[in-house]
């Protein structure tokens, strides 16, 4: 089990950095709403590992077409990814970069098992 006890938090110093934070803290807030469900999560964690059409998410993820369609509407229309049409499948990819670098830190941070020192 990954070690979740309390680190030294990563606090910037008064100045440009907080005045920064602030700044786009409604921005980060709204990123973080548009995948903070599970099947949000698990679908940008699939998409991110290609370009699945949708019946592979449907096989892959175990969701079923309506509730499928309705999770990757909310994320399309909050530009998280896009889709591609290729004869009559579509396809899903990755559309902001600011959600790959998110799923990589909460792999590190929740998949990877810790190495024994």
């Amino acid at each position: 089990m990954p070690d979740r006890t309390a680190r030294t938090p990563i606090t910037p110093p008064p100045g440009p950095a907080l005045d920064a934070m602030i700044e786009r803290a409604p921005e980060v807030a709204e990123l973080l709403r548009s995948i903070a469900t599970p099947t949000r999560l698990l679908l940008l964690c699939r998409i991110a590992q290609g370009e699945p059409s949708v019946g592979e998410l449907e096989r892959d993820l175990g969701l079923r077409q309506p509730g499928l369609s309705q999770q990757l509407a909310e994320l399309r229309r909050s530009g998280l990814i896009a889709p591609r049409r290729e004869s009559r499948a579509i396809h899903y990819s990755i559309a902001d970069a600011r959600v790959l670098a998110l799923l990589a830190a909460m792999h590190a941070i929740f998949c990877v098992e810790p190495t024994p020192d």
